[in-house]
């Protein structure tokens, strides 16, 4: 089936969420059912508490993409696996996210970047921890949602070179920066799924950019 969601659309994916040209449209608002505990103020680093001037906070939002597990013999669902994508320029392994727009909401620009980064149109689900630290010396605030694909291709393009769907440990192992790998036990503790036991690193040539195909 290669990179595709079957004939590349679900049923409602276009309802509300898709704008002119194809892209996400920023008044689509899905549900967030944010995590306790899980607001602005969460992991902030000085320069980025609230209350504090919001004019030279970086303001970007993301989503952690999952898919289900691969089918078992048993008929269960195997543990979810996670999009992780390269960026050449960073040379990293990171989660899909990106800067806000003039104008532009958070879950538009979660929407979009997912979109323009990954290929995929997706929906988006829980609120995710959000994000604070320091980029090139100014306060940054990331928001983030577990999402899943709805339709799309993946293909490289210039900020995203190869995307990989890898198991939960494996994506943790995979991702450069701690902070991301936080937002992967954040996605499981919402999906109900068992911590990631940390130790063991990823296997080369595991994962790749297909989507599974569905369980007959």
């Amino acid at each position: 089936m290669g990179d595709r969601l079957g004939n590349g659309r679900a049923p409602g994916a276009d309802a509300g969420r898709t704008g002119e040209g194809g892209r996400p449209d920023p008044g689509h608002r899905p549900g967030d059912g944010r995590l306790p505990g899980t607001g602005p103020a969460a992991g902030a680093v000085p320069g980025a508490a609230p209350g504090a001037a919001r004019g030279p906070v970086i303001l970007a939002a993301g989503a952690v993409l999952w898919l289900p597990g691969r089918p078992k013999p048993s008929g269960r669902l195997g543990r979810p696996r996670v999009a992780v994508i390269h960026r050449p320029k960073y040379d990293d392994w990171s989660l899909p996210k990106g800067k806000l727009d003039p104008g532009e909401g958070v879950v538009g620009a979660a929407l979009r970047e997912v979109w323009e980064e990954t290929g995929f149109h997706c929906l988006l689900g829980p609120e995710l921890p959000t994000q604070h630290y320091l980029a090139q010396g100014r306060p940054k605030e990331v928001r983030y949602w577990a999402a899943v694909p709805t339709s799309g291709a993946f293909r490289p393009n210039r900020e995203v070179d190869r995307l990989e769907w890898l198991p939960a440990r494996k994506a943790r192992a995979r991702l450069t920066h701690d902070r991301d790998r936080l937002l992967i036990d954040a996605l499981l503790l919402v999906l109900g799924s068992k911590p990631v036991r940390t130790g063991g690193g990823p296997s080369a040539g595991e994962g790749g950019s297909d989507l599974p195909a569905p369980s007959p």
